[in-house]
């Protein structure tokens, strides 16, 4: 069993053709992801890596079933390429474009709700069924199948804490990039609500950072979790007012600091790491 995505998700690429799209997908491939067709307007009826490109979205649903779509497509344009997925009804939609505007970004995560569709990201690294699925960019090599859950806004903590836990002997059930924009499709709560409920899942590895509240809601349903929840928190040191790499990684008016956040998670029962490289040890305690 795996959250979200599994091994028979059947998965288009919107932006196919492009230089990160072509790229990335090369990787899923490798990973075992089973692409089923790519979007690229202007571009239909060729092929990639042997994998039929459309015009369109509805073009590729008149031939194919899709479970999941993921957005290779520039900011300016990934609204609209969101709400086509959306519209034909694409029920797991994730989104990797980065420096997407808030409005356009209120607007297709408003419809996904609506849609009751599951939206990751955007500014997502994706997710990872470990050995069964992987839709984004993380590298191969650091997801392979085991005990212990992710969820995340930060992608590359995400791969350090990944290539940690497996140097421990640890794999991971799934990855979960919720994204680092200040409003997200998927939270938190969201994957951690699925997390507890998946059996494959024994412990959950939370990274956050600074900025927003998203941590400090978190903190409010790890409390009648019934598994272990290891935290990291990124930006112990960003001075307040200084954005720090991602849109929602900004301490204002005293609200979103570390400190908060490692107090709020600590007292609802989690472990707090205070370096990456402590996770794989509080895990095998947990585990033992």
């Amino acid at each position: 069993m795996a959250i979200i995505v599994d091994q028979n998700t059947r998965v288009m690429v919107q932006g196919i053709t492009g230089k990160q799209g072509s790229f990335h997908t090369r990787q899923m491939l490798a990973y075992g992801t089973k692409v089923v067709a790519g979007v690229a307007p202007g571009k239909g009826g060729s092929k990639f890596e042997d994998i039929p490109v459309y015009d369109t979205v509805r073009a590729v649903l008149q031939e194919h079933q899709v479970d999941a779509s993921v957005i290779f497509i520039p900011a300016a344009f990934a609204k609209d390429a969101v709400l086509e997925a959306l519209e034909a009804g694409i029920g797991t939609v994730v989104v990797i474009t980065e420096h997407i505007p808030v409005q356009d970004e209120m607007e297709f995560i408003a419809y996904a709700q609506r849609k009751k569709a599951v939206l990751i990201g955007p500014n997502t690294f994706g997710i990872v069924s470990s050995g069964k699925c992987k839709i984004g960019i993380p590298p191969n090599q650091f997801f392979m199948p085991g005990p212990v859950g992710m969820v995340s806004r930060s992608g590359t903590l995400t791969y350090e804490i990944a290539g940690n836990l497996i140097a421990a002997g640890f794999g991971q059930s799934t990855a979960v990039g919720m994204g680092g924009d200040r409003i997200v499709g998927l939270t938190f709560i969201d994957v951690l609500k699925l997390f507890e409920a998946d059996p494959e899942t024994k412990a959950v590895v939370l990274i956050g950072e600074i900025g927003g509240n998203a941590e400090e809601e978190a903190s409010v349903y790890i409390k009648e979790m019934t598994k272990p929840v290891v935290a990291y928190i990124a930006g112990k040191s960003a001075p307040p007012e200084k954005r720090m790499g991602h849109a929602g990684a900004i301490i204002r008016r005293g609200k979103g600091t570390y400190e908060g956040k490692v107090k709020a998670l600590a007292e609802a029962g989690a472990l707090v790491a205070e370096m990456p490289s402590e996770v794989p040890e509080m895990i095998r305690k947990l585990l033992a």
